[in-house]
């Protein structure tokens, strides 16, 4: 066998357990302070008489190196009067490679998310890194009714089914059905950014996929968790959404980590795409509120009871009364303000509180939300799916949230993403400055008009 092919097993442990820099030599190195190692333990239910990597064992040809390759599995002939054994991708023996099950490839990945349009929005770059590391993976989507409307605007996801994962008491019709629906789409990775007990983690365990990867509770509740899952993520909180833009960092980072010769696969930013039918769907709604295509400003964010508000779970104080938007809208020169109602009743409320030369759009799913921000001149809005969608396409936008530390969990970067935030002092988002935003939008005024 080649020696270039051995696996550098001792060495990658023993560099790893030492965690000594690059520029220190060997013969320097100090005995560790086991107080800053952090190894992650494998769970020893799962193999009980697993030691390990074998430091000798060799690596043949079999054993290919590199990414995986395109399904290699022949299209079926329509022609054929007999018709062809429907085997799933990847699971005929005599087509897969040996690689496929050393290599851990995977051909097809179901990706179960909790929370609703926020959450699954901001899932977008982890499904894009996902389709960069395995080519030729198909992605499916489990999420939430109000969740799944959100990949409408994801090229990358081939089904989005409508599962409300944060049920506690399911039906149990609606259970089993759908335990048998994954089963039988024959998953090799199934990940989940529910915080799992030992009743969600057998649910995973049931699709029986080869990888099962998912987030758990960090306390007691996730106890027995660990025996059905290959591989967990402790959070550090029992709601995810606190970690803000990089609520998944711990699932994005286990993805993307260095395989032999294949280096660590970065995660992009975010990204959507929209049709031409909902650009036109939205374009129509805002012809007929008064305004037009690049002269108007999307105002999204007022307080509402809807679930159509957009909220995230890890910011509940983000929607600001009408009567507080009714003095913002005042500093606003040269273009149309554009209400964005979650609910038909609203619409009484912004012509009776900020009044009738205002445009007023009733959307309710996100698609449609960032076709009409793409549209505009630009945004004002709290902290919202749509301050996400906003500087996701770059376009200039200004978020209002409670605190600072909100803004920089949820919008890093916010200079290079072309958002001026403003946030409220007191920690409340009602007591925003007003005049810090009309200052603000005075500022923005003359990009906002040119764009």
């Amino acid at each position: 066998a080649d020696p270039t092919s051995l696996p550098s097993t001792t060495t990658t442990l023993k560099l790893s357990f030492l965690n000594q820099p690059h520029d220190q030599p060997q013969c320097c190195t100090k005995r560790p302070n086991l107080q800053t190692v952090h190894l992650k333990k494998k769970n020893p239910w799962l193999d009980p008489f697993d030691d390990g990597p074998d430091p000798d064992m060799e690596y043949g040809t079999l054993f290919t190196d590199g990414k995986q390759d395109e399904d290699p599995r022949p299209p079926d002939n329509p022609d054929n009067p007999y018709g062809f054994l429907k085997f799933p991708k990847a699971f005929n023996v005599e087509i897969a490679g040996l690689a496929l099950k050393v290599r851990g490839d995977v051909r097809r990945c179901c990706c179960m998310v909790s929370g609703g349009v926020y959450e699954n929005l901001l899932f977008f770059p982890t499904i894009q890194l996902i389709k960069d590391r395995y080519p030729g993976v198909q992605v499916d989507v489990v999420a939430s009714p109000r969740g799944k409307q959100t990949y409408e605007m994801n090229k990358n996801v081939r089904w989005a089914d409508a599962y409300d994962l944060d049920d506690d008491f399911p039906e149990p019709r609606v259970y089993t059905d759908f335990i048998g629906i994954l089963k039988g789409r024959y998953y090799d990775m199934v990940l989940s950014t529910k915080l799992a007990g030992i009743g969600h983690a057998s649910f995973i365990f049931m699709t029986s996929a080869e990888h099962k990867a998912s987030y758990v509770y960090p306390n007691v509740n996730s106890a027995g968790a660990g025996l059905f899952l290959s591989e967990t993520f402790t959070a550090e909180t029992t709601n995810l959404s606190d970690g803000g833009y990089h609520m998944y960092n711990q699932m994005v980072d286990w993805l993307g980590k260095p395989f032999r010769s294949v280096p660590r696969q970065p995660l992009p930013p975010l990204k959507y795409s929209l049709s031409r039918k909902i650009k036109e769907a939205v374009e129509a709604k805002y012809r007929n509120a008064g305004a037009e295509r690049g002269k108007y400003v999307v105002i999204h964010g007022i307080e509402s009871d809807s679930q159509a508000s957009m909220q995230s779970r890890g910011d509940t104080d983000s929607l600001l009364p009408l009567h507080v938007w009714a003095k913002i809208v005042k500093g606003i020169r040269d273009l149309t303000p554009v209400f964005v109602i979650p609910h038909e009743r609203e619409r009484e409320n912004v012509e009776e509180i900020v009044g009738y030369d205002v445009g007023i759009v009733f959307i309710t799913t996100p698609a449609q939300l960032a076709a009409l921000i793409n549209d505009s001149a630009g945004l004002i809005a709290t902290n919202t799916a749509a301050i996400q969608l906003a500087t996701a396409r770059e376009k200039p936008s200004i978020g209002l949230f409670c605190s600072e530390e909100k803004a920089k969990i949820f919008v890093p970067d916010a200079e290079e993403k072309r958002c001026t935030i403003i946030a409220s002092k007191t920690g409340k988002l009602t007591d925003i400055d007003v005049e810090a935003v009309k200052k603000a939008i005075r500022f923005v005024n003359v990009s906002l008009a040119l764009v």
